[in-house]
């Protein structure tokens, strides 16, 4: 049934998810990579869409802006639809002068400013960590593509303007190799209901080093992002 936020029913999705923070990107990867892709939720504008790739169902919906709002949909998607397996493929901003513009992460940690992790879990700190397979087979895919990808923890941050004047000096001595909005969030809800969650980015600005990335050149690197994503959906359903 129809959720107050997703407006689909039953057997509308797919157990395996793509999750951009645009619900026009959503509309592109659909237009894009999907076969026989229908739409199936236009709540709010926040698009989803159904099809297959490679024979495989997949879905995919747009979560907005921020942890709060990623989280209401990915609790719902795992709730309501029985989504099993969710891939954020979303932009950040490079920390770590080890990445460049451009540059694909798989992002195997996600350190965040934000509370709710600890609202679900006992007030403590919780470790908001990718699934082991599907980094695994995203890695994998990307290999078989010839795309590198870097590997490792990434922040998810609350504020996308931080008043910390050294925040980002703290993440770049901690090892943390991007910023984003949404992966903390997703994890967490997706540990807390039992499903599986990576996210995947690409580098479209460098918070150090000023570099930033043209409309199409963000476009060609979200496309090797996507395809990636989708590659490693297919190999993990096989394994």
């Amino acid at each position: 049934m129809p959720t107050p936020h997703i407006a689909a029913e039953k057997g509308d999705f797919a157990e395996a998810i793509l999750l951009p923070g645009d619900p026009l990107r959503a509309k592109y990867i659909a237009e894009t990579f999907l076969t026989d892709a229908r739409q199936v939720t236009a709540v709010r504008n926040m698009l989803g869409f159904t099809g297959t790739y490679v024979g495989m169902p997949v879905s995919v919906m747009g979560t907005g802006m921020g942890i709060p709002s990623a989280s209401i949909y990915v609790t719902e998607l795992i709730d309501e639809y029985d989504v099993k397996r969710l891939v954020r493929v979303g932009s950040c901003g490079g920390i770590s002068r080890g990445v460049a513009v451009r540059d694909v992460i798989v992002g195997i940690g996600a350190s965040t400013d934000s509370g709710v992790n600890r609202a679900r879990y006992a007030g403590w700190d919780y470790s908001a960590t990718a699934d082991f397979e599907l980094a695994r087979t995203a890695v994998l895919a990307a290999q078989e593509a010839g795309v590198p990808v870097r590997v490792g923890n990434i922040h998810s941050a609350d504020l996308f303007y931080n008043p910390v004047a050294d925040a980002f000096d703290v993440m770049e001595r901690m090892g943390v190799l991007a910023v984003e909005m949404e992966a903390a969030g997703i994890y967490g809800a997706a540990g807390e209901k039992g499903a599986r969650a990576l996210t995947i980015l690409t580098v479209s600005d460098h918070v150090r080093t000023g570099e930033s990335t043209t409309a199409e050149e963000r476009e060609r690197s979200f496309d090797d992002m996507v395809k990636i994503a989708l590659e490693g959906l297919r190999l993990d359903a096989s394994s």
